[in-house]
């Protein structure tokens, strides 16, 4: 297959790349050495077209430091290339991101996939002005209208969604690597949160709010954040404005991948995850392979981890409940059950195996706008 991907977090994007991009680069990795793979990423200062882990990497847009700024360019530039170079690919992949309206149905008639990772609703006006939020809202809702085929990484999040009566729709949902499956867990003093420093997102507020009172009882145990992101000096005041002697126990790592991310997972104590909202998380998945006792909101996108008693929920956006569940963590006798039952629950995860479900879909739509065309063409004969 020659696959045109639109991609709009890439590897060295200066706003941070999160599990869009993470998921894309996994999959394909399993697929490039059988099929021709081209990401359409969103540009970025300093970013030149090129390969990157052997992908062909193509970056239109503009180079800014307004997010805004720049996905509204990557959305209008991946529309014009998709007008005018779509006809060359067999089928193309366009993840789902309210603001990045591209309307890719109006400019190419080859079969297009959209893939939905995640769903915000009415948090946008939590989060941002009230004009901003409502034209995410509204795109959020409109949008996947327009497509046919869809992969989400979750039947949860489907729901959330108002699709055409003819949608053709795949569950596919994130991995692990394989790799971790094989560690040998051990405990450090340190408790971990790994993932996009994106404060109101990711709850990272609500997480020092709670490192602040479980530091109370826990003196000696320290808080490691992995992870980078556009909120990195946002979040850097807030530690300012701890007591000195708790925030001399937070660690910022930065982003860590592979063997540094591995071990500093395998090591911690367990690992929160305070999003306000979530889909499927894939640093929750890795953190299951790892065999840690997990610490997640009580949201839909974090069900698989209390389904298998493979960790604790704590009320969203509730500080005191998640100092409340970390000290439960802590003490309990539990905390490596836990972990295992969530390593034994997703070592049928693994990348390769997504990826060829992955795969698989994209024949199938393939297949079916073949045999479409040559209905309609057998018709006008």
């Amino acid at each position: 297959m020659k696959i045109l991907h639109l991609l709009y977090e890439s590897k060295g994007d200066y706003f941070g790349i999160g599990g869009v991009g993470i998921r894309a680069y996994e999959i394909y990795r399993h697929l490039k050495d059988r099929h021709d793979i081209t990401l359409l990423c969103k540009k970025y200062i300093g970013a030149k077209d090129g390969e990157i882990e052997g992908l062909r990497h193509i970056f239109v847009g503009t180079e800014s430091k307004s997010l805004m700024k720049t996905l509204l360019s990557y959305a209008y530039h991946s529309a014009l290339f998709v007008r005018k170079f779509g006809k060359d690919f067999d089928i193309i992949i366009e993840e789902f991101s309210p603001a990045i309206p591209t309307f890719l149905h109006s400019f190419t008639q080859k079969p297009i996939v959209l893939q939905v990772q995640g769903y915000t609703g009415r948090l946008y006006f939590k989060k941002y002005n009230s004009f901003y939020a409502l034209a995410l809202y509204l795109m959020e809702q409109l949008r996947p209208k327009f497509y046919r085929n869809l992969i989400f990484v979750s039947p949860e999040t489907s729901k959330k969604f108002v699709l055409r009566k003819d949608s053709y729709v795949k569950f596919i949902s994130n991995g692990i690597s394989s790799d971790l499956l094989k560690l040998s867990p051990s405990e450090g003093d340190y408790l971990l949160y790994l993932g996009r420093i994106d404060i109101y997102g990711k709850g990272l507020d609500i997480l020092l709010k709670a490192f602040e009172e479980f530091y109370k009882s826990f003196p000696d145990i320290r808080l490691v954040i992995a992870g980078d992101g556009r909120d990195m000096d946002e979040f850097n005041s807030m530690l300012m404005d701890l007591p000195e002697d708790v925030r001399g126990k937070v660690e910022l790592l930065g982003w860590v991948s592979g063997e540094r991310k591995a071990k500093i997972i395998s090591n911690a104590l367990f690992v929160v995850f305070p999003s306000r909202h979530e889909v499927q998380s894939i640093s929750t998945l890795e953190a299951m392979a790892c065999a840690k006792a997990v610490i997640a909101s009580d949201l839909a996108g974090f069900n698989f981890v209390t389904d298998n008693r493979a960790g604790i929920s704590f009320k969203t956006g509730d500080a005191a409940s998640l100092a409340h569940a970390m000290r439960n963590c802590i003490m309990s006798n539990e905390r490596n059950e836990m972990g295992k039952r969530g390593r034994e629950w997703v070592k049928d995860f693994t990348w390769d195996r997504i990826a060829l479900k992955y795969e698989g879909f994209l024949e199938d739509v393939i297949l079916s706008w073949k045999q479409k065309c040559n209905f309609m063409n057998s018709k006008k004969a």
